[in-house]
């Protein structure tokens, strides 16, 4: 997952990644065991070093475990001035470890979710960002609508964990709101599926395509992703 899924997903699209590692994680399928932490500064500089070489056409935000980390990658994003960014805000790993404390979670819903194009919460960090219960559809269209006034410009829910046979992801703005429905593939190959999703949106994005258009490109390369694998 993470990093790795990033940069795979990139590639198999036919785009080119460059990284900022912001955590050292020691995980495998079934969960996470420790996180070692990157000098913010040093986040700083990895972000701004290589967008002086190369300047991305798009932004993937991946995990932000700390306020220090998000303040560091607030800074760097103001230096750089690239205005395509998706934001997946990790929170809880698959196991149900916690990936981010609580003061990190205020500091990104006060500086970060207004800063990019759109945020990709599943169903329990929307949860955590937005302080209610998601049960149904209509609870997460109402959690997305309290994302939009916390000043995120677009959201996309991903609705996998909601205990139904259609998955029903739904992207929502202040002008529009749509609802991607796939059937749900039974399968035990779900880890990095999240970040694989988001660098896809960000990868569709930075060729031109609409970020609705994007969000709905990317949930199918993962539903064939997903799709393809053995069980």
């Amino acid at each position: 997952a993470g990093i790795q899924a990033d940069i795979k997903t990139v590639t198999a699209l036919g785009s080119y990644a460059m990284t900022a590692i912001t955590a050292i994680t020691s995980q495998n399928t079934t969960g996470v065991k420790s996180i070692f932490s990157i000098d913010p500064k040093e986040i700083f500089n990895q972000i701004v070093f290589t967008c002086n070489d190369i300047k991305p056409d798009a932004i993937k935000i991946g995990m932000l475990h700390s306020s220090k980390v998000i303040n560091s990658v607030v800074k760097a994003l103001n230096r750089v001035k690239i205005s395509k960014i998706v934001l997946d805000p990790v929170m809880i790993a698959k196991g149900g470890a916690k990936l981010i404390d609580l003061k990190a979670i205020e500091i990104l819903k006060k500086k970060l979710i207004k800063k990019v194009s759109l945020i990709t919460p599943n169903i329990p960090e929307a949860e955590v960002l937005t302080n209610t219960k998601i049960n149904s559809k209509k609870d997460m269209i109402t959690a997305g609508k309290i994302l939009l006034k916390l000043g995120a410009k677009n959201v996309l829910i991903k609705g996998g964990h909601l205990s139904t046979n259609l998955i029903q992801d739904i992207f929502i703005s202040k002008k529009e709101l749509t609802i991607f429905k796939n059937k749900k593939i039974k399968t035990k190959h779900t880890h990095g599926t999240g970040c694989t999703l988001s660098s896809a949106i960000a990868t569709y994005y930075s060729c031109g395509k609409t970020l609705k258009k994007s969000c709905e490109m990317a949930i199918k390369y993962v539903n064939h992703s997903i799709g393809t694998r053995p069980n």
